[in-house]
C-alpha cells in the first residue's frame, strides 16, 4: 500500500489553526472539561447532512451539547433486543447518565434520507427495498409514518418532501417518548422533549408544538 497522509491535508491545517486560535487561549477550560467530565444541558439529534451545522447554528461551546447525528435524524422504536442500537444507546446515556434537561430532534429541508424513504415507500426506488441496502433498512424506521400520512401529503413533490420532513421529526419524537427511561424522566419533570426543523436555504427555524402536533416559526 503506498504511503498515505494520516489525514487529508486541509483537515490537518484546520486543526492546527483551531488549536492555535481556540484551544490555546482556553487551555484551562479544556483541561477542566477533560478532568471534570461533561455536563451538557441538552441532547441534540440531528442529521449527518454536511450542510447542517447544529453546533454552529446554536452557538454551542465545548460541553454545551451532547450531539448525535444519523441519516435523517431518526429515533428508532424502543426495541430492547440484542441488535446494535447506536442512537438508542446514546439516548440512554444522555438521559440516565448525563441527565440532560432537553432532547431536541432537529430535521432540515432537502433531506436526502427523507427523500429516499419517500421514494422507497412510493415504489420509486426499488433498490432501497433490497435486503442488503443499509439506507433502506434504516429508513424502514420511517415507513410507518409515510404510510400514515401519504394520502395527506401535497401533490407537488417538493411540498410533499418538506411536509414529510416535518412528519419524520414528529415520528422520531413519538418514538423517543416510548423509551421507558425517557417517559419516566418526562413524567418526573426533569426532561423536556422538542422537535425542530430548519430551512437551510432560508435560515428559518420552526418548532413543534407537541400538544397540538403543529409547527410554528421560532426564528
Amino acid at each position: 500500500m503506498p504511503n498515505q497522509a494520516l489525514l487529508p491535508g486541509y483537515l490537518a491545517e484546520r486543526f492546527a489553526s483551531w488549536k492555535a486560535l481556540r484551544f490555546e487561549p482556553d487551555r484551562a477550560w479544556y483541561a477542566r472539561l477533560a478532568e471534570g467530565g461533561q455536563h451538557p444541558r441538552a441532547m441534540l439529534l440531528s442529521c449527518c447532512d454536511s450542510r447542517v451545522d447544529a453546533v454552529g447554528m446554536f452557538g454551542a461551546e465545548p460541553g454545551d451539547l451532547f450531539v448525535v447525528r444519523n441519516v435523517a435524524n431518526l429515533v428508532p422504536p424502543y426495541r430492547p433486543d440484542h441488535q446494535h442500537h447506536g442512537t438508542s444507546a446514546a439516548i440512554e446515556y444522555a438521559v440516565t447518565v448525563l441527565k440532560v434537561a432537553h432532547v431536541v430532534v432537529m430535521g432540515h429541508s432537502h433531506c436526502g434520507g427523507v427523500a429516499a424513504c419517500h421514494d422507497m415507500c412510493a415504489g420509486l426506488a426499488p433498490e432501497l427495498d433490497k435486503p442488503g441496502s443499509f439506507v433502506g433498512r434504516w429508513m424502514d424506521i420511517l415507513r410507518p409514518a409515510y404510510e400514515a400520512v401519504a394520502d395527506r401529503l401535497p401533490e407537488d413533490r417538493e411540498e410533499r418532501l418538506r411536509a414529510f420532513e416535518r412528519h419524520a421529526v414528529l415520528a422520531s419524537v413519538r418514538n423517543l417518548a416510548q423509551f421507558p427511561f425517557v417517559a419516566d424522566a418526562v413524567a418526573r419533570g426533569v426532561l423536556t422533549l422538542h422537535g425542530a426543523w430548519i430551512d437551510i436555504g432560508a435560515g428559518e427555524l420552526h418548532g413543534l408544538d407537541l400538544n397540538s402536533e403543529t409547527w410554528r416559526p421560532v426564528v
